[in-house]
């Protein structure tokens, strides 16, 4: 068992959710104890590893509240989200991730050049609520703000919902990214969901209302993915795929 103080821990996250997997650590505040980070995957006799499943999920802890989460990554420049109550650490994208990010944002903000609405891209914090007391906070890939003005606090973060939520899917991310964050979009007040996967080159488009499925839609080359909230935005299929 390793203890460490919560300024050690905030400066280091990264560090000790590694360390985690083979030890319980321990946070500290003024020299009591306030938390622990234990690895969720370990062999019997107490040695340590990392599966290539465990690699594919990202690196997830056990429970922690809202407060402990912010408290752990608040001055952190690694990119985590909070989910349902567990901490996910975010891995660094990949090239196919980044093109489709990039050829999605340009045509995202053609269309909303002279609208209300405007696309934004991450890293960028957005809080979703399944209830008052469930919060969670995400970094979709891109999203489309409509309210971003009046929902801008003092603290200079956003604090509304977004109408249109974009997803790329990549090896750390898949899971969450179908099933763990569409569940929370469909009951967090997300209007649209779009995944993309630069694997299988496809772009599924949901809509959901009252907390469940309106439509599914899912686009392949050579169509064009459209948008069912924003009529008239549409992104040609095949372009937003890099081609090696």
């Amino acid at each position: 068992m390793l203890k460490v103080s919560s300024t050690e821990v905030q400066n280091n996250f990264g560090k000790y959710l590694m360390l985690s997997q083979e030890q319980d650590v321990i946070i500290t505040r003024n020299g009591q104890d306030v938390g622990r980070l234990a690895g969720l995957h370990r062999r019997k006799g107490g040695a340590s590893y990392l599966s290539e499943e465990v690699l594919a999920e990202g690196y997830g802890l056990q429970k922690a509240t809202y407060e402990e989460f912010r408290e752990l990554t608040r001055d952190s420049e690694e990119r985590y989200e909070y989910i349902d109550g567990e901490i996910f650490l975010q891995a660094s994208p990949k090239g196919d991730h980044q093109w489709a990010l990039a050829k999605l944002f340009g045509m995202f903000g053609q269309f909303f050049a002279d609208g209300l609405c405007s696309p934004f891209a991450a890293p960028f914090d957005i809080t979703i609520r399944r209830s008052e007391d469930n919060i969670n906070v995400v970094q979709p890939d891109l999203m489309v703000i409509c309210d971003f003005k009046e929902n801008l606090g003092e603290d200079g973060c956003y604090h509304g919902v977004p109408t249109l939520l974009v997803e790329i899917l990549s090896e750390s991310t898949r899971r969450n990214d179908l099933l763990k964050k569409l569940n929370l979009y469909m009951h967090g007040g997300v209007k649209e969901y779009w995944i993309v996967d630069p694997k299988n080159k496809q772009i599924s488009v949901y809509t959901f209302e009252d907390q469940d499925i309106q439509e599914y839609v899912v686009h392949s080359i050579p169509g064009k993915a459209e948008s069912i909230v924003f009529p008239g935005l549409t992104v040609d299929v095949g372009s937003v795929f890099l081609e090696v």
